[in-house]
């Protein structure tokens, strides 16, 4: 029998952001009235939840997933289930039993226009989202409900040195302290070691790399020659992995240099700007430099490691990506942009369709206008200010986030329905 009475909220958590941004927002869940269950599926999700007697370890195999998870919401009456990224092997059963059992699917992410927003849709979020089918029209008569003025969106990356450190010590846990989970399996291909290799490198490199990072970025904007900017994303990433029509980031890369190669202008140069949380697991400045030597433009790729977007696309001519939420700062600025993947943001009003030698030798420009409409309606529903992994930026989203979870609308019913709470300004989050 379920363990909840039938007008009781039942929430089950499963895999969350690194750090203790879920424990937070279970602990004022309890305190709404509601129930809440942890599943832990490793040591690094047991590290970060700090409420014992409602967290589920799970020590089964991937293939024991789907009948303890319908066991779950059956014993303990679950009426929402809460994740982060709904892409993952364990996510993608779960949220599909729970559609199909009519519950209520709850789903954060990074934001679609980080760093100082995250994103809480339900059902999916990325390719999976409400956003994908929706037009530009339907947003803008949503928004004459509303007369909200959007913020600037920030120059820079917020939480970066928290998000890294509560990734190293993720998975630290997982590998020093993960004797009571044998079966776990990560839902990338890189062993668990390398991951905390990874970002342990990372982390003891970013002051120098900032300086390498800054110096090239100066070259750059001192150099004077027109240039195009190819934004980079983190392969195995889900964004890029399920909703992307390339294999690797080097099939990307090839496709940017040989269009760059055969159209662009000979004056014009390839800037290409790594994601800011890259950490050396694909070799992409060797493929790039490689690519570039074949296609006899050596001299005019650039390669710029991560950092600061806004200095180098105050001065790009057009930007091209898979499907980087960067691409929202690029259409913020009324800058031509090309997009190969599935994307909240791939509207035919402000995203080319142009071959992409075409769009290198005379892009089209976006509707600024309407972008600006569609920016504005993501700020009223779905984004909201804050951050997984600070403390301020923690503090900042559960003022808000709570209420939307447990209202009976969600973000974008919300808004047609007049029922969408005031939102809060933009404060930096440092």
């Amino acid at each position: 029998m379920p363990s909840s009475s039938p007008d009781k909220r039942v929430f089950l958590f499963l895999q969350g952001p690194h750090g203790p941004f879920f424990n937070r927002l279970g602990r004022m869940l309890r305190a709404a009235g509601s129930e809440v269950w942890r599943v832990g599926f490793n040591a690094g999700d047991r590290a970060f939840w700090f409420h014992s007697s409602s967290y589920i370890p799970f020590r089964g195999t991937v293939e024991d997933w789907p009948g303890t998870f319908a066991a779950l919401l059956r014993d303990k009456g679950v009426t929402d289930i809460v994740l982060y990224g709904d892409t993952r092997p364990i996510h993608a059963e779960a949220v599909a039993q729970a559609r199909a059992s009519g519950l209520c699917v709850h789903v954060f992410e990074e934001g679609y226009m980080r760093p100082y927003w995250i994103t809480y849709e339900r059902g999916g979020t990325n390719g999976n989202s409400r956003l994908m089918e929706m037009s530009i029209p339907q947003m803008q008569k949503a928004l004459e409900k509303s007369d909200m003025e959007a913020p600037l969106p920030p120059g820079h990356w917020g939480d970066m040195r928290q998000h890294v450190f509560y990734g190293a010590l993720y998975h630290w846990f997982v590998m020093f302290r993960n004797g009571d989970y044998r079966n776990f399996r990560p839902h990338r291909d890189l062993p668990v070691t390398k991951e905390f290799q990874l970002y342990l490198k990372r982390l003891l490199l970013m002051p120098w790399q900032a300086i390498e990072r800054r110096l090239a970025t100066l070259r750059i904007r001192l150099s004077g020659f027109p240039y195009h900017l190819a934004l980079l994303q983190l392969e195995h990433d889900s964004s890029f992995q399920m909703h992307s029509p390339f294999d690797s980031m080097s099939d990307f890369l090839k496709l940017v240099v040989d269009g760059f190669a055969d159209g662009a202008p000979q004056h014009h140069h390839l800037v290409v700007k790594a994601h800011p949380l890259e950490d050396g697991r694909v070799p992409v400045r060797r493929v790039l430099r490689k690519l570039a030597r074949e296609r006899g433009i050596g001299d005019r790729v650039h390669f710029v490691r991560g950092g600061k977007l806004a200095q180098l696309l105050n001065d790009a001519r057009t930007a091209v990506t898979v499907n980087s939420t960067a691409g929202q700062q690029v259409l913020w600025r009324g800058i031509p942009l090309k997009v190969f993947g599935r994307a909240v943001y791939a509207k035919p009003e402000f995203v080319s369709d142009q071959p992409l030698t075409d769009f290198f030798s005379a892009a089209s420009r976006p509707d600024n206008r309407a972008y600006k409409d569609f920016r504005r309606y993501l700020l009223e529903t779905s984004q909201l200010p804050g951050g997984f992994y600070s403390a301020r930026g923690r503090r900042q989203l559960m003022r808000q986030v709570v209420d939307m979870m447990l209202s009976p609308d969600d973000p974008y019913d919300a808004l047609d329905h007049g029922t969408a709470a005031p939102r809060q300004q933009l404060r930096v989050v440092k």
